[in-house]
């Protein structure tokens, strides 16, 4: 991965994308060749030279101090992940430790984080930085069925969204998904700049989705912990959920993801269908068990409007 092109690309689009009239530059006369500030903007507001900032933006970061990033931040009118991204640039670019890791195995998740999932009486999933699914109970799997056709460890949400044409269909709200989804992936590569396997799955993507390279090259950045979830399942038709992600302790870039949703509302009924067929309940906390329910579920329930 080009971390410098990175760089260039994260200043140039949030450049852009201010105005003087929100950056509270004096707007002259005639016309401006670029659609947000000019280079020499930023440096006056950011208090540095335009050779500096020139510099900075050409990539060449050697050197360069968190103040002054701060004072490029402030200026772009950065937010705070944002300026975590600037500064996760920077940092992997100065690093000295061009050896990329090999390609790990999936890593094992401890019986005791299963037997959370498996406590809980809602949706849940394990996930680490880039969005593969490395385990969740029964109702997560029951929710979620793309990643229960590959399993645990071998789903990803980016892969599926970009390059399985079903997507369009499970996800109601695809375009919002797959923006949420690049700008999680970058803000992970920034902070773990010698995963291979995440740069592995960047090429991928970038080869075989002409929608991915349109995002990637946007320079969005996202630490998407919290929000709603819109699927359409295949079984019990539109599914309607709030998430919240909390860090695993002892385990550096896994997350798990809670789902819930609101009591009484098409949402649960379908849940408790979904529940019923898979042998667990969303009404108590289920039992772990080591065979999954083979008895087969209609081919999709058509809810009936009271």
């Amino acid at each position: 991965m080009d971390f410098q092109a990175e760089l260039r690309g994260f200043l140039t689009a949030h450049r852009n994308r201010l105005s003087p009239e929100q950056a509270g530059v004096p707007h002259f006369a005639g016309s401006r060749r670029v659609p947000g500030l000019r280079r020499e903007e930023v440096a006056y507001i950011a208090g540095i030279s335009v050779d500096y900032y020139t510099r900075l933006e050409q990539g060449k970061s050697t050197g360069v101090s968190e103040d002054v990033l701060e004072s490029i931040a402030r200026a772009l009118q950065l937010n705070d992940v944002e300026r975590d991204h600037l500064m996760s640039l920077t940092r992997s670019i100065r690093s000295s430790r061009a050896i990329r890791r090999p390609v790990p195995p999936a890593p094992k998740v401890r019986a005791a984080t299963q037997a959370v999932l498996d406590a809980l009486t809602v949706p849940a999933f394990l996930q680490n930085s880039r969005l593969d699914v490395l385990a969740a109970n029964e109702l997560g799997w029951s929710i979620y069925p793309p990643a229960r056709e590959l399993g645990p460890g071998r789903y990803n949400h980016l892969r599926y969204v970009f390059l399985d044409p079903r997507a369009r269909e499970f996800f109601r709200d695809w375009d919002f998904d797959t923006n949420n989804g690049v700008a999680v992936l970058k803000a992970a590569l920034a902070e773990e700049p010698e995963d291979q396997t995440t740069m592995n799955l960047v090429g991928e993507l970038s080869s075989k989705s002409a929608r991915f390279r349109t995002l990637w090259a946007a320079h969005e950045v996202l630490r998407y912990r919290h929000g709603a979830k819109q699927y359409r399942h295949p079984l019990v038709g539109d599914l309607d959920f709030s998430f919240e992600s909390f860090s695993v302790n002892g385990e550096p870039g896994l997350t798990m993801a809670v789902y819930v949703y609101e009591p009484n509302s098409p949402t649960a009924e379908a849940v408790q269908l979904l529940a019923n067929w898979s042998g667990t309940s969303a009404d108590r906390p289920q039992q772990q068990t080591s065979e999954r329910d083979s008895e087969e579920a209609p081919s999709r329930i058509d809810r009936q409007e009271p």
